[in-house]
């Protein structure tokens, strides 16, 4: 089958969890037989050949360009990628069964849709998210309504489309999606058999990005105040963005040196030791679509502590009491005494944790996603 994947980022270039799915998702078709070919921005230096994934072709549609500013992303990288994405598909549209795209920046697929009047395929759209009209207000301000009519626009377009939680899946249909909608259980391409536990340290670890929606700050605030009721508690803040000058600044005000550490960005391999090590993982986000680093903690053995909050699919990923917490609110002190409540529960907890991910595991996976995946391409 003949696959086109259209995301405006490509891992590990720009790392987050949509951009971990497409660059997994694009490895297993290709592995698994199918000719797939990604279309992205330009993310490597001007002088260089495009990255090399094994029987994926990557095509850069658009240059390199800064995808955010003051925390915010730019306008003109959406329109520049959905411009960038029709021009290829009107040109060579007919050479795809499927066309499977991100539905944000939402340009990439107005112009998918587009396209498909010249060309025959099948069009997928993944919603990791679906944004509220406050959300929107918020973020673009008197601009909202535009970021509001677009992402109408966009459900309105005939589509498969995939979620990866139930809430956003409902706030898609409320949208008025025009066509069919299924909800798949997750991402994560590690192994699914657990391995031997590690005693917990009492280390809380953050791993992010630093923007204003992951509140990356506060946990330096929690962690403190956490540690004058257990002794030698630290804390781990992982990530870069934005914010991480603030998170800095905390670091640097508190009494104690070396109670919390940034180390920015690691590698793969030293966060996941970092997370078995772990008593749990924070991540006091008010707006996550899905929250893959949730997944990874709970494949580690390790509880997680999240906040309900509207805009917060991760509160399905986490049963409290038995795989992690769910704290009061993003305050400091709430935050504080669910890391206290992890840490008195002790190994009781971490235990509760393993059996969760022991039967969820499967369901969480990013093989069975792709089996429902390719199902639905095999009716294109």
């Amino acid at each position: 089958m003949r696959i086109c994947i259209v995301y405006d980022c490509l891992f590990p270039y720009t790392v987050g969890g949509a951009e971990r799915w497409y660059r997994n998702l694009s490895e297993r078709l290709a592995a698994a037989g199918h000719e797939v070919t990604y279309l992205t921005l330009r993310q490597w230096a001007q002088d260089d050949e495009a990255p090399e994934i094994d029987g994926v072709r990557v095509i850069a549609v658009g240059p390199q360009m800064a995808l955010y500013a003051n925390g915010r992303r730019r306008i003109a990288p959406p329109l520049r990628f959905g411009a960038g994405v029709l021009w290829h598909l009107l040109r060579h549209g007919r050479r795809y069964d499927v066309v499977h795209t991100g539905s944000f920046p939402y340009f990439s697929l107005l112009a998918a849709a587009l396209a498909r009047r010249l060309g025959d395929y099948r069009l997928v759209a993944d919603w990791h998210e679906v944004w509220p009209r406050d959300y929107w207000r918020e973020y673009l301000g008197r601009a909202g309504w535009v970021g509001i009519w677009v992402q109408h626009r966009c459900a309105r377009v005939h589509q498969q489309a995939f979620c990866f939680s139930r809430l956003h899946a409902r706030r898609l249909q409320a949208e008025g999606l025009r066509g069919e909608v299924e909800v798949l259980g997750g991402e994560y391409a590690g192994s699914l058999e657990l391995e031997p536990p590690l005693p917990a340290e009492s280390v809380v670890v953050f791993a992010g990005r630093h923007i204003r929606e992951k509140r990356a700050p506060v946990v330096v605030s929690a962690v403190a105040l956490a540690a004058q009721r257990i002794p030698a508690l630290h804390g781990v803040v992982y990530g870069d963005g934005p914010e991480r000058g603030e998170v800095l600044r905390r670091i640097a005000a508190l009494p104690t040196q070396g109670l919390v550490s940034a180390p920015g960005f690691v590698s793969s391999a030293e966060l996941h030791e970092g997370m078995r090590r772990a008593c749990c993982m924070l991540l006091p986000s008010r707006r996550e679509g899905h929250s893959m680093i949730v997944v990874e903690a709970l494949a580690c053995g390790t509880p997680s502590i999240i906040v309900r909050e509207d805009d917060n699919a991760a509160v399905e990923l986490v049963e409290d009491g038995v795989n992690g917490v769910i704290a009061a609110s993003a305050s400091a002190e709430d935050l504080a005494d669910a890391i206290v409540r992890v840490h008195e529960a002790g190994e009781a907890l971490r235990n509760s944790t393993r059996d969760w991910w022991v039967h969820n595991a499967e369901r969480l996976s990013l093989t069975n996603s792709l089996k429902r995946v390719l199902a639905t391409y095999e009716r294109a």
